[in-house]
């Protein structure tokens, strides 16, 4: 029995899964999740001394590789001076300033502890500013697990939304509408049935939880002109796309311009962090100089604004360092494409910059719906394949690789070989 075999049997003596976090139990590969110990730029070695390449990379915010230099030194130094302390400090001005200076769209900014208490905070100050309840998501996309996001869609359009978990109240739930995603008729459907009620629409710019499904032309453009027409706020949840497809996220890379907008995981530099800002007159409706309430002790924490900052720091001071992700992107991702049309694999490659994935089903993948089309049991042959070769990947069908500026063309060559070993071999 190995070293994490040996963890896993503790851990589920104690912690719900034997986890923190539900994908990380490996239940859908049907495996036992591999216990991390440390991690250094492309590679993250487990429990049992086993290196990977790794393309999970924290579910994202590594975009500068495991252990920076910079920013394990800016988190020393704050350690130093204390963990925390309840009260403002310069560190969350300046990463603030920093922040609002550079994303044209992003006026004020609140800082939370994750990208759930981000999307929530955010959805609490629309329906505020408006005086409107409901709200409008899409099929597969998801915003964290706060009750009223924590929706069923079932097939396509719903008028009403079906609690997908226990434990949540169906009233929650009640003023959460599904639509469609790439399908601007359902959310003008939903406009219409809701005439005045909906308070704002949120949306992954580029989903990201459903596998990697892009906005096809004019989608993003036509949730921004119906919003402005219908009197709601757009609120892109960049939790996964911001400061990776761009440094100004996807409204950034996209030219689409939300009200407000959420962060998370980059701007912590690896450590636990959410942000949510926009447009001044509307992030002026929180408290305290507002009506709408939110508050947290550790926002702001001293910490995780001293590694998100300087992560952010690195993030502008290379003018080339999109292009060069894009690049690596190009070379993995279209490397893969390339293989799956040469081995006439039933697959589909999404990508967009340093994000992919890869579909277990010949169709095209542009909403929810096609992602389910994946065969999840093939999906785990593969993932079983690349993780005994070496490579870390989500173990999930609907999770993103993600790459990182740390990541080599030796890295990417060796995956590439075992994306093709893998096929030449599939039965």
């Amino acid at each position: 029995m190995g070293r994490s075999e040996e963890l896993m049997n503790r851990a589920v003596q104690c912690i719900p899964g034997g986890v923190n976090s539900p994908v990380r139990a490996y239940q859908s590969v049907d495996m036992t999740p591999r216990f991390i110990s440390r991690a250094d730029a492309s590679h993250i070695t487990d429990a049992d001394g086993v290196e990977y390449i790794d393309y999970i990379l924290s579910w994202g915010p590594m975009i500068n590789g495991h252990n920076n230099r910079r920013v394990l030194d800016k988190v020393t130094e704050a350690c130093q001076r204390g963990m925390s302390y309840g009260a403002p400090t310069e560190i969350e001005v300046e990463m603030a300033e920093f922040m609002t200076s550079r994303l044209p769209h992003v006026d004020m900014v609140r800082m939370v502890n994750s990208g759930t208490e981000a999307v929530m905070s955010a959805i609490r100050t629309a329906r505020g500013f408006t005086g409107r309840e409901k709200i409008i998501k899409f099929s597969g996309c998801y915003h964290g697990h706060s009750d009223c996001l924590l929706v069923d869609a079932g097939s396509g359009l719903m008028t009403a939304g079906v609690p997908g978990s226990a434990g949540v109240p169906a009233g929650c739930t009640k003023d959460t509408l599904t639509a469609v995603y790439n399908d601007l008729s359902s959310v003008e459907a939903l406009f219409e049935a809701n005439k005045g009620e909906i308070a704002c629409l949120i949306v992954e710019p580029v989903a990201a939880n459903m596998g990697v499904v892009l906005p096809e032309e004019g989608f993003l453009q036509g949730l921004r002109d119906i919003c402005t027409r219908e009197g709601a706020l757009l609120i892109f949840d960049e939790v996964i796309t911001g400061f990776r497809v761009a440094f100004g996220g996807a409204a950034e890379l996209f030219g689409v311009t939300p009200d407000l907008v959420t962060y998370g995981k980059i701007i912590g530099g690896g450590m636990p962090v959410g942000a949510y800002g926009g447009k001044r007159e509307i992030m002026e409706m929180v408290a305290p100089l507002g009506p709408v309430y939110q508050a947290g002790t550790l926002s702001g924490n001293p910490v995780a604004m001293a590694a998100g900052l300087e992560q952010l720091k690195i993030l502008t001071e290379d003018a080339d360092i999109y292009n060069t992700l894009a690049k690596k992107g190009e070379k993995l991702f279209g490397g893969i494409n390339a293989l799956l049309k040469q081995y006439n694999a039933p697959c589909t490659m999404n990508h967009i910059g340093s994000l992919g994935c890869i579909f277990f089903t010949p169709d095209t993948v542009k909403n929810y719906e096609d992602a389910k089309k994946a065969d999840t049991a093939v999906f785990a042959q593969y993932f079983r394949h690349m993780l005994g070769k070496g490579i870390h990947l989500a173990p999930s069908q609907f999770e993103a690789m993600f790459l990182s500026v740390t990541h080599t063309e030796e890295d990417i060559d060796k995956t590439l070989e075992l994306v093709e070993d893998y096929l030449k071999n599939a039965k």
